[in-house]
C-alpha cells in the first residue's frame, strides 16, 4: 500500500501519547457528505487522534503528566503538513468527585489544547469525564457528546458509550445510528470514533460496551467500516467480522496486556526509558479503497 505523505520531520518531534494521524475532516459537511452519500469523488487525506491524555492526574506512573498533553500540542503544532483536523477519543481530563475540580480540570484541558494551530478539533468523552454526571459538565464545555460529520468522501460517526455509568450507548443513540445509516448507501465509507471498545475485549476490567454488539451489528451491512478508539492505554487490533477495530495510546501511562496481570493497574515509569509504552500512531486514508496505514511512533524525551 502506498504512503503518500511523507512523515521525515515528523519522525523528529517530541514525543506524545495516543496520536493517531489518518484521514482528514473539516466542517463542511454538505459536500462531503453528498459525495460519501451518492458515491462522488474521493481525496486521500489524514488527520490526528489523542486519546486518554486524563488531565488533571498525577501519580508515579508518570511524572511528567502536567507537561505530557503540552508537548503533544507542540509536537502537532510542529508538523510540517498541517493535518485536516484532530480528535480527541476521551478521557480528556482525570476523574475527580468534585464537580467544580471537573470543571476546572476541563477548563484547563480547553484551554491547552486552545493552542493548536489547526482550529479543526473534535472531541468525544470517556468515563473519567462523563460518567459520574452522565457528560453534563463535558456538554457544558465540548456539546454533544455523538454526533456525525463528513469529509472527503468519508462519513464519521462519534458514538457516546460512556455517559451512561453503566457502560452502555443506549436505546435512544442506537436508534438514531440506525438512522443516520438508513440515510447512507451500502458501499459508503464509514469510521467510528469511540472511547470504549464495542466488543468485549476483556469486561472483567471495563474494556467493553454492555450494547456495543448491537452498534457493531447496525454497522455489519456496511462493507467499509474502521472503527477507532481509546480507553485501554495501548495498541491493539481486532476484526469483528470485515469490521477492523484500532485502539490508540495513551498520553498518560500505559495498561497491561487484556488478563496478563490479575489487576488493571498502570505499567509503572521507567526512568531509563520515559515514556515508554506511550505514542503515535500514523494512519493514512486511501479513500477510493477505503484503507487505512497504521505507522507506531514512539513518544521521546525532549
Amino acid at each position: 500500500m502506498k504512503k503518500p505523505i511523507d512523515r521525515r520531520d515528523f519522525l523528529k518531534l517530541a514525543g506524545l501519547g495516543g496520536a493517531v494521524f489518518a484521514s482528514g475532516l473539516g466542517n463542511f459537511a454538505s459536500a462531503a457528505g453528498m459525495a460519501a452519500k451518492q458515491g462522488g469523488d474521493y481525496d486521500d487525506f489524514y488527520f490526528v487522534q489523542l486519546s486518554d491524555t486524563h488531565w488533571g492526574y498525577e501519580g508515579a506512573p508518570n511524572p511528567e503528566a502536567k507537561n505530557t498533553l503540552k508537548k503533544a500540542v507542540a509536537a502537532v503544532n510542529s508538523l510540517n503538513e498541517k493535518p485536516d483536523f484532530i480528535v480527541f477519543t476521551g478521557d480528556l481530563t482525570h476523574t475527580t468527585d468534585d464537580p467544580k475540580e471537573r470543571r476546572r480540570r476541563l477548563a484547563e484541558f480547553r484551554d491547552i489544547v486552545g493552542e493548536l494551530k489547526v482550529k479543526n478539533v473534535r472531541f468525544i468523552p470517556g468515563e473519567h469525564d462523563a460518567s459520574l454526571d452522565r457528560g453534563e459538565a463535558y456538554q457544558e464545555f465540548f456539546g454533544k457528546p455523538y454526533y456525525t460529520f463528513d469529509h472527503k468522501g468519508v462519513h464519521f460517526i462519534a458514538l457516546d458509550n460512556v455517559s451512561d455509568p453503566a457502560a452502555n450507548i443506549g436505546e435512544t443513540q442506537l436508534q438514531w445510528l440506525a438512522a443516520d445509516l438508513k440515510q447512507l448507501s451500502k458501499d459508503a465509507k464509514i469510521v467510528v470514533l469511540t472511547h470504549r471498545p464495542l466488543f468485549d475485549l476483556y469486561p472483567q476490567w471495563d474494556w467493553a460496551t454492555r450494547d456495543g454488539a448491537k452498534a457493531v451489528e447496525l454497522l455489519m451491512p456496511y462493507p467499509n467500516v474502521t472503527v477507532f478508539y481509546g480507553h485501554i492505554h495501548q495498541e491493539n487490533h481486532h476484526m469483528t467480522g470485515h469490521i477492523a477495530h484500532h485502539s490508540a495510546k495513551s498520553l498518560v501511562f500505559p495498561l497491561p496486556a487484556p488478563g496478563s496481570q490479575p489487576k488493571r493497574t498502570a505499567l509503572p515509569w521507567d526512568p531509563a526509558q520515559p515514556f515508554k509504552g506511550l505514542g503515535f500512531r500514523s494512519i493514512e486514508a486511501e479513500v477510493k479503497k477505503a484503507e487505512y496505514v497504521l505507522t507506531e511512533l514512539p513518544v521521546v524525551k525532549g
